[in-house]
């Protein structure tokens, strides 16, 4: 199943798919580490700005995998209130959670923006872009963070990612674009000849390259 070459490669398709967005005013925001440089691709064809989206997903103290919620920056917390409800989560225990999530979000937002300031979504269109979805946990903490930040449409856009992934977000994305949905799906990195981590490094840099552009 290896549909694409590396991640420059199915940035460039998944831009082509989002050409009807040319022109438009939207952000492009990708998910770090190996949703950048796909994103990368996306906002440079497009014209568009290029940002990260820094999130945490709350999991819960003894089911990490389980969601309760999700953190970004900008003091934004999502809560997931049936998980709360089901398993009576008491607020202490939430406070606790975020607490720590809290300080490794604002180092990593610290180590990809040098300081600087997010761009601005507010009232704007995002295409949130990740190398593909899994789980789709983070994916979906992303959607509802920028939901949050007051957005106006929120596009999750992927090369690949399981069947049916537009139900799977329907309720924390308008649309959901999405390159190829195999039958039998595994790992995102069986999609990918080279599939080779990326470093905080090569994020800042293609950051600091679209500001320059």
């Amino acid at each position: 199943m290896r549909t694409f070459a590396n991640r420059v490669e199915a940035g460039q398709r998944l831009a082509a798919a989002l050409e009807r967005l040319r022109g438009r005013d939207f952000v492009v925001l990708g998910l770090p580490r190996g949703g950048v440089p796909v994103a990368a691709e996306v906002a440079r064809a497009l014209g568009a700005p290029l940002d990260v989206i820094v999130v945490r997903k709350l999991g819960v103290a003894w089911a990490p995998e389980l969601a309760m919620g999700a953190i970004g920056e900008g003091g934004v917390r999502v809560l997931n209130e049936s998980v709360l409800r089901e398993y009576r989560i008491a607020d202490g225990d939430v406070a606790q959670v975020e607490s720590r999530e809290r300080a490794v979000l604002e180092e990593r937002v610290r180590r990809f923006r040098g300081g600087r300031p997010p761009v601005a979504v507010n009232g704007r269109s995002v295409v949130v872009v990740d190398d593909g979805v899994a789980t789709g946990a983070t994916a979906r903490a992303a959607c509802l963070v920028v939901r949050a930040l007051g957005v106006e449409r929120v596009v999750l856009a992927v090369p690949v990612g399981p069947p049916r992934l537009d139900v799977i977000f329907e309720a924390v994305a308008d649309e959901v674009v999405c390159l190829q949905t195999p039958r039998w799906f595994g790992a995102v990195g069986e999609a990918y000849r080279d599939f080779a981590q990326v470093t905080d490094d090569e994020v800042v840099a293609l950051l600091e390259a679209a500001r320059t552009a």
